[in-house]
């Protein structure tokens, strides 16, 4: 079976991390070696207040992992992902393999937060103001189609 590249987010309860969260690593990196998985890139995301409770929990630790490892090894590492208190969540998406060198170069990367989805335009690409949008023509009406023109043209 082929080796792929996985990225992992978890979501960790912030009472059982309590600030150690190089024990946290470790309890996860273990999990994963253990269905063997070979850790590439792993760090603390962000800690962020939840939209909604999460077994009645507010807050939570977001850590993002990457690793290698074969694909029936998933249902193993989902498994104990369950039966770990530690994990309220976890997300394991497959990464392509043109983009892996990206992904890991970004998890690697201590300073970057997220990845930027939206760019600053450049000078050539200047956003129109409210009156050049007000300026436009409208759109040409719609097209009928022949059998709709036969339809109207027999009723006329």
């Amino acid at each position: 079976m082929s080796v792929n590249v996985y990225e992992c987010m978890f979501l960790l309860d912030t009472n059982k991390v309590a600030g150690d969260v190089a024990n946290a690593a470790k309890q996860l990196h273990a999990l994963l070696e253990r269905n063997h998985a070979e850790v590439l890139a792993s760090r603390p995301w962000d800690e962020r207040r939840l939209a909604y409770p999460i077994d009645g929990h507010k807050k939570g630790l977001y850590y993002l992992t990457y690793f290698r490892t074969e694909g029936k090894n998933i249902a193993n590492i989902e498994r104990d992902c369950a039966l770990t208190e530690l994990i309220l969540r976890k997300l394991i998406l497959k990464v392509h393999p043109k983009h892996v060198d990206l992904m890991l170069q970004v998890a690697r990367d201590e300073h970057a937060v997220a990845l930027q989805t939206v760019t600053e335009p450049s000078p050539e690409e200047e956003i129109p103001s409210s009156e050049e949008l007000h300026e436009v023509e409208p759109p040409p009406p719609p097209r009928r189609s022949s059998r709709r023109k036969e339809e109207i043209a027999k009723e006329g």
